[in-house]
């Protein structure tokens, strides 16, 4: 699903992230982890064709890196989904939930039951009539989980998807992305700084510093990240 290798991405002369190479299989959640600053989320972008790169990128098949315009809208939520950190933001806030799904489905030629979308991710149909003010972050959270199962996305890529929820909530949404990605085989590409959280959901964990990803598991700045959160516990 995804396929990536010599991936560089700059901002004028900066080099931004550096990633040699990344695989993310069907069915399969691969996380990327590092503190502020380390390029995680401008892998991300670059993956969707939002950031300037270079390198090989392979989406479902396209050439990321190398596509048209058209082409890029195409797999843009259609084939691959970003789940941001606060949907809420990106929501229109004047226009209702079902409104929104509806017009997203008729821009990408997508016939799909919403109310079956909004089941997926353990969300009553009912909200569809609400505005995103009236619903709870983790509940905006699930509906851009939804809006991309309607969509029939293959690839989903999360930035930071629960950071901004408490403790339970994050809990919920995971096990939702655990369970889709079971189900539907689903690929899962996840960035975050939180170590702990990754672990319970994804596969292969890569962690990045400085723009650069750092390795295995033995590398010391690993290493530290691991004993932070799991030090008191051992």
């Amino acid at each position: 699903m995804i396929e990536v290798s010599d991936l560089e991405v700059r901002y004028g002369t900066h080099v931004a992230a550096s990633v040699p190479a990344l695989t993310v299989r069907p069915g399969e959640c691969v996380a990327i982890v590092g503190e502020s600053g380390s390029g995680k989320s401008s892998t991300l972008m670059a993956l969707l064709g939002l950031a300037e790169a270079s390198g090989n990128v392979t989406i479902c098949g396209v050439d990321v890196l190398r596509a048209g315009p058209r082409e890029l809208r195409r797999l843009r939520g259609s084939k691959a989904a970003l789940v941001m950190q606060s949907p809420q933001a990106a929501l229109p806030p004047t226009t209702r939930l079902g409104a929104f799904m509806r017009r997203a489905l008729k821009l990408h030629g997508v016939r799909a039951s919403m109310e079956e979308a909004m089941r997926a991710v353990l969300l009553d149909p009912a909200l569809l009539r609400r505005y995103p003010h009236e619903i709870s972050g983790g509940q905006a959270q699930r509906f851009a989980i939804a809006l991309a199962i309607a969509l029939g996305a293959e690839v989903i890529l999360a930035d930071e998807p629960t950071s901004a929820l408490d403790v339970t909530v994050q809990a919920e949404v995971i096990a939702v992305l655990q369970r889709l990605r079971a189900e539907r085989d689903l690929a899962v590409l996840m960035v975050s700084h939180d170590l702990a959280l990754v672990s319970t959901i994804a596969d292969r964990i890569v962690v990045m510093k400085d723009g650069q990803v750092v390795g295995t598991l033995t590398h010391p700045y690993t290493r530290q990240e691991l004993e932070a959160v799991f030090g008191a516990q051992g």
